[in-house]
């Protein structure tokens, strides 16, 4: 037994995790210890190996005192008993002790009893040592426990107001901190536009030259807004550094103050590039959204700003995109910039982004508030695939979804959405879903 802890203790291990190996917990007072030493070291999740039979009592006190999400291990060290050696052992003890080598699931329905009685939630996987589905189950579970901790420890900055007239986008962000969490902090613009008047022509020359290097630069893009972009860039850096944000969600107009309106009608590359390093940003003050996009960035599947342009009904395709911020790490290529004489739906005009999320398997996500659990995780998985679309210097792709154009529009808004989603490469339902479980949140499925 203690052979099989050290295994999947192995196969547990990340550079990313620290692994803490409490033993084997054969007691009540091994278990009370045991809790102690979890909230000792602030552990974020729980994988209860259930090695042969095992008393609830030496279970309870463990999980009480930890606090955490719990995942019952059931494994056995193979896929079955080998029948004819087991019954050629030579007496009833043997036997005994060889079958007890196989008897992790005897106890799970004791175990499972008793939390439920205590009503503290857990989850399960149950399978043997030397199954791929086992560990790529366990992994998922290992993957979400991840995304949480990153959420709730993360800094998720506020920059501006809402869009007005966008009440879908108007979030609880006292709920966001209960849900997820997340330390929100509330930002000025101005502080933004006076980190932008203190950057030297050296920082903007090579942020220009990084530009040029990350994205495929249009040759109608004028020196001037080049320029003028890569100075709000680097302030950008430097605010995201000064306030230890890890997302960011921002809209202004900033009509009647020059400085302000020449920040946010230049930031569009600037976010696009801190999205693609990790750190999303939302523009029109999504909250909600930049959640999501966190999300799938954490399950490395990317997560760009997107929303409904139009459906082609004669492809069954639903055109979706956004004038940026695009994640250029999950883009079908280099992303374009070109330049715009009117921004969509804002102030100004200058630069923006254009590209198509990577083709393939994809997976929309929303966070979608929810009254009676604060919040609940909405996802679809489809496939991008090429053909046309709108040259708006947009991010812009074709989704097709396995029940169909009609069908998925009205099942995904039939579940309250606001009007914005983050889509990632890869189908991550699976993962997202465990992520929702230990939230505690409902999850809901589209296709």
């Amino acid at each position: 037994m203690e052979q099989f802890v050290r295994q999947v203790g192995q196969r547990l291990t990340r550079p990313n995790v620290k692994l803490i190996d409490l033993g084997l917990v054969d007691s009540p007072a091994r278990a009370q210890e045991a809790g102690r030493e979890c909230r000792r070291s602030d552990i974020d999740i729980l994988f209860l190996y259930v090695t042969t039979y095992a008393l609830s009592n030496a279970v309870l006190p463990l999980v009480q005192r930890a606090g955490v999400p719990v995942i019952v291990l059931n494994l056995q060290p193979q896929a079955a008993i080998d029948y004819e050696s087991f019954n050629r052992l030579p007496d009833r003890t043997a036997m005994t002790e060889s079958w007890l080598g196989f008897c992790s699931a005897c106890p799970v329905p004791e175990i499972a009893n008793v939390l439920m009685r205590a009503k503290i939630p857990f989850h399960q996987v149950t399978g043997f040592l030397d199954d791929e589905e086992t560990w790529a189950e366990l992994d998922g579970w290992l993957r979400a426990a991840l995304v949480k901790a990153t959420l709730a420890n993360g800094r998720l900055g506020l920059m501006g107001h809402y869009y007005s007239g966008m009440l879908d986008v108007m979030t609880d962000v006292t709920q966001v901190s209960i849900t997820f969490g997340t330390h929100v902090e509330l930002l000025e613009v101005d502080e933004l536009s006076a980190i932008r008047g203190t950057v030297g022509e050296e920082a903007i020359a090579k942020r220009v030259r990084d530009f040029q290097e990350q994205f495929a630069v249009q040759p109608d893009c004028s020196k001037q807004e080049l320029e003028r972009a890569a100075r709000t860039s680097v302030a950008l850096d430097e605010f995201v550094s000064r306030h230890d944000l890890q997302m960011l969600a921002y809209y202004y107009e900033g009509a009647g103050n020059a400085a302000n309106e020449d920040a946010i009608s230049s930031i569009i590359l600037g976010t696009s590039l801190l999205t693609g390093r990790h750190l999303p940003v939302a523009g029109e003050c999504e909250v909600k959204n930049v959640l999501a996009m966190k999300i799938m960035d954490s399950l490395g599947a990317g997560g760009s700003f997107t929303e409904y342009y139009a459906v082609d009904f004669n492809d069954d395709i639903v055109l979706m995109g956004h004038d940026g911020p695009g994640h250029p790490g999950i883009a079908q290529g280099k992303t374009k910039v070109r330049p715009l004489e009117v921004y969509h739906g804002k102030v100004g005009q200058g630069l923006s982004v254009e590209m198509s999320v990577r083709y393939g398997p994809v997976t929309l996500l929303s966070v979608v508030e929810n009254p009676g659990s604060g919040f609940k995780l909405l996802a679809a998985q489809g496939q991008c695939e090429p053909g046309p679309t709108l040259a708006i210097a947009n991010t812009n792709s074709r989704f097709r979804f396995p029940v169909g154009a009609r069908r998925f529009i009205e099942s995904w808004n039939a579940q309250g959405p606001a009007h914005h989603c983050a889509v990632g490469v890869g189908h991550t339902a699976g993962q997202i879903e465990k992520v929702a479980r230990l939230l505690g949140i409902p999850f809901h499925l589209v296709c």
